[in-house]
């Protein structure tokens, strides 16, 4: 890799770009952020050249971006991980994700949902079976915790633009003319609502979005929500699984979404798009009812894919 030219010695981007140096650093990265850690895994996601590979590696270790991290002496094999660096590329990684599902993928239209079919929800449908990334996010009460729920639980993620209270900060600007923004307080709410039902199957609630965990805990308050928000403003979780985004305010924001994933972090169902955020609850309800009766399959098996096609809801 070349490092920028002097004569562009500040300017960050370029500087940025001579840490890059190419696309494929970049899905190197995004790769390594959604848990293929080994050079074996990555040469078979890629498709690229084990030299080509190597390359990138050694650069990006050379800049910080990764560590390695040992796991076999003989032969010495190595997990790449991302750094403090390194993740910070990851909010680069939702920003052009985002930009290319709008602008080159879309017709540039703001949103904060999908059409069925459309390669959006074909990436999210794709996550079933996919093991929910190994990361910390800050919940509303300011404690670090895995996204999934610990003691056998299954775990309902549920991921929302945003929901906030009264009398802290409004809606950004112009929210209500965001296909799909609207909603998330219901949703919440129904959730809360159901929440001693959920529990008596086995399942614990999560809510995830972009805010701040005081705007969430705000919320919690507000709400009296029997469960937990957790904030995922670094966007290690969007960038792990690719998540959709959509950004408003100057703030990237999570389009509407869940996940249930099983006791081992394994994702099993999900549902995207989602027009109905009350009538989400009710399936996801029946989904967790669903797969509780049903042996649990082994990743790589064939998905379980549901979807809600519901109308309304605010």
């Amino acid at each position: 890799m070349k490092r920028a030219d002097l004569s562009d010695a500040d300017c960050g981007i370029a500087q940025a770009l001579g840490v890059i140096g190419d696309w494929w650093t970049f899905l190197v990265v995004r790769d390594i952020a959604g848990g293929t850690t080994r050079f074996d895994g990555l040469q078979r996601a890629l498709g690229v050249s084990r030299r080509a590979l190597t390359e990138r590696l050694a650069g990006l270790v050379a800049h910080g971006v990764l560590t390695k991290r040992l796991y076999s002496d003989h032969p010495p094999r190595y997990d790449y991980l991302l750094t403090a660096k390194g993740e910070g590329l990851l909010p680069a990684l939702l920003a052009l994700q985002d930009w290319g599902t709008r602008h080159v993928m879309g017709d540039g239209a703001l949103t904060a949902t999908s059409e069925e079919g459309s390669a959006e929800a074909r990436r999210v449908q794709g996550l079933v079976n996919r093991k929910l990334p190994d990361v910390l996010l800050e919940r509303h009460d300011g404690d670090l915790v895995a996204p999934s729920a610990t003691g056998g639980a299954w775990t309902v993620l549920y991921f929302f633009p945003g929901a906030f209270a009264p009398d802290a900060q409004g809606h950004p600007p112009g929210w209500a003319d965001i296909p799909g923004a609207q909603g998330c307080t219901l949703e919440s709410l129904t959730y809360a609502s159901r929440h001693a039902d959920f529990a008596a199957s086995g399942a614990a609630i999560r809510g995830v979005s972009t805010q701040r965990p005081d705007q969430l805990a705000a919320f919690v308050t507000h709400a009296r929500l029997p469960y937990p928000l957790l904030s995922d403003q670094d966007g290690k979780l969007a960038a792990g699984l690719l998540l959709p985004t959509f950004r408003a305010a100057g703030v990237d924001r999570l389009k509407r979404l869940t996940l249930l994933a099983d006791p081992d972090a394994i994702i099993r169902a999900v549902q995207f798009p989602i027009r109905d955020p009350a009538g989400s609850v009710e399936e996801m309800l029946a989904l967790v009812r669903g797969q509780q009766r049903r042996p649990r399959s082994a990743p790589g098996a064939e998905p379980e894919h549901r979807r809600v096609q519901a109308s309304g809801g605010d």
